[in-house]
């Protein structure tokens, strides 16, 4: 068997990819107002699910906001102001953006280094390292 044949073989046996284009999905963020503080129901679960500290990403929040928030004792965010989920999850799209997916690969097998004053966004699949803005 030559070359052309086994990779003609190889080509048959291989299983088509029928599942989705993005192995990676956000959850679309769950948000009541209750007075003038808006609460992210889903926020323990979403942080869970991006693998990163629930502080980091509520500070991320407060900067992309402009506002004052805090985790309650249900793992809640609270976030001081009515935001509705369309801007939240802009917000949380850019903070997948910007920490948690690689630049290099697309995947988010990445994890936060902290190196001197920067912080690093390290990607298990590729190895390549980038800054982040914080």
């Amino acid at each position: 068997m030559n070359y052309d044949d086994m990779l003609d073989r190889a080509i048959d046996e291989t299983p088509e990819f029928t599942g989705s284009s993005e192995r990676f999905e956000v959850p679309d963020v769950e948000v009541r107002q209750e007075g003038n503080t808006s609460v992210v129901e889903n926020f323990q679960s979403l942080c869970d699910r991006l693998d990163r500290d629930p502080d980091h990403v509520l500070q991320f929040l407060q900067t992309e906001m402009g506002t004052s928030a805090h985790i309650d004792e249900s793992g809640r965010a609270r976030l001081t102001g009515s935001f509705g989920a369309d801007r939240l999850d802009e917000a949380i799209d850019d903070y997948v953006e910007e920490f948690v997916v690689c630049s290099e690969c697309g995947l988010p097998d990445t994890r936060l280094e902290r190196e001197g004053d920067a912080v690093l966004l390290r990607c298990e699949a590729c190895g390549a390292r980038s800054a982040t803005s914080g």
